[in-house]
């Protein structure tokens, strides 16, 4: 059984890490699994470029400033181009060799000017049965990666609200019954790595008949494990006598990754428990402002983009607690990261977070976009003993171990390749 996982890239953002981390799982079941890649910045085993070369990257360029010109004009606000794509051009794989040859088709995140829904298109006509992992609601929304409050997709989208002067048959409209078309008699699988995403999938129209599964990513449970705190932070340079609050993401300041309910909560607990208040010190990964990041109340120590897994996994180690304050999210990999580390996690109850953190045992659930829920979040974890982060970890085993979704997948293919639709949950 041969499987092709195709991505945009292998590196950077969570279905990278993701789609890297079910290919690897695969290849250590005796999988004949294969990666193809619009842009290579690692040289994983089994993983392949679709191209090279100065005119390939210039190409791709060009591709992605189509869509985005293309968009422009519709643009509600800023907001809009970081949530929003139309897939209207992309590269051609369906007579690449790795695809020809595969006995499944799996895709992960396309979008970025990778593949085009003609390039979809191209690759349901193939006949090969197609496994696609739902990083976001993309695939069966009219373009939005994530859709709020909004839900036409149920029946059809249109008059979208990310969009400039909204109607019933605009952009949304076109993009949505495009994919309808493409997904009509296919053989195509859709899994979602949280039941949450699985819901909202089986309530689109765009779906209507299509096989939907919720599988977790995998991870590696052995190299995301418990080490020494004190020696992680004398590694990291950060202080031993401090507690540490970790912060991560690709765009600090991303409205959807709600770090103003963060700060709030902090200002919060300061005005609260100015003794405690003066015992904290945040601790930041990915992409900052360093000119704001001065002002903050509280002592921020910057880590900036953090590729190196090794890093990551000491920072877990060093913190006391991760939060992730996310508006919106599906099953992040930095939450499942943290708990395998045995640090608990606070969060919203949104998404996928809820089948990820039991309240007040491996992390704490605080009230969607209630500052003062979240305090008490961070205020509870804060003091979580040896014996409870031991807990943290030994729940992150039982749902993520990489042996338990890779049989998962395992299935799957076998179901699609014997044209067995029975659905999995």
């Amino acid at each position: 059984m041969r499987i092709v996982h195709i991505n945009k890239t292998d590196a950077g953002g969570g279905a990278a890490v993701a789609a890297l981390r079910i290919h690897r799982s695969l290849m250590r079941a005796g999988v004949d699994s294969h990666i193809l890649v619009q842009e290579q910045k690692r040289h994983e085993p089994n993983e392949h470029s679709v191209g090279k070369g100065l005119w390939y990257k210039i190409k791709n360029f060009y591709r992605f400033v189509y869509e985005r010109l293309y968009i422009l004009p519709h643009e509600k606000d800023s907001h809009m181009r970081y949530n929003f794509s139309i897939a209207n051009t992309g590269q051609s794989l369906a007579k690449n060799p790795l695809v020809q040859s595969a006995d499944i088709i799996h895709l992960h995140w396309i979008n970025q000017g990778f593949l085009s829904l003609e390039s979809i298109r191209e690759l349901v006509a193939l006949g090969k049965p197609i496994v696609w992992t739902l990083h976001d609601m993309w695939p069966f929304t009219g373009g939005c990666h994530y859709s709020g409050t909004c839900f036409e997709f149920n029946e059809s989208c249109g008059y979208c609200p990310f969009i400039n002067n909204p109607k019933k048959k605009d952009m949304s409209y076109d993009n949505f019954v495009q994919k309808r078309n493409i997904y009509a008699n296919s053989n195509i699988s859709m899994v979602t790595c949280s039941k949450w995403l699985g819901t909202l999938a089986r309530c689109s129209s765009a779906l209507k008949n299509v096989n939907i599964s919720s599988i977790p990513n995998p991870i590696d449970t052995n190299f995301y494990r418990p080490l020494n705190r004190n020696e992680c932070r004398d590694d990291l340079g950060l202080p031993r006598n401090k507690k540490l609050i970790l912060f991560g993401a690709a765009k600090i300041l991303d409205i959807r990754k709600g770090f103003r309910y963060l700060e709030e909560a902090l200002s919060i607990i300061q005005e609260s428990f100015p003794v405690i208040a003066n015992n904290i010190e945040l601790v930041v990964f990915g992409k900052m402002n360093k000119k704001w990041s001065e002002k903050f109340s509280f002592k921020i120590h910057n880590m900036d983009f953090v590729s190196s897994p090794e890093i990551l996994v000491k920072l877990y180690n060093a913190a006391d607690a991760f939060i992730l304050p996310s508006l919106q999210d599906n099953l992040p990999n930095t939450v499942v990261e943290s708990l395998c580390c045995g640090t608990p996690v606070v969060g919203f109850s949104i998404g996928g977070i809820p089948e990820m953190i039991t309240h007040m045992q491996t992390g704490y659930l605080a009230e969607v976009k209630n500052s003062l829920s979240l305090a008490n979040g961070i205020y509870n974890v804060l003091f979580f003993s040896p014996k409870q982060r031991e807990l943290v970890r030994e729940s992150a085993l039982r749902m993520f171990s990489e042996a338990t979704v890779t049989q998962k997948y395992i299935s799957l293919y076998n179901q699609m390749l014997g044209n067995n639709t029975n659905e999995q949950q």
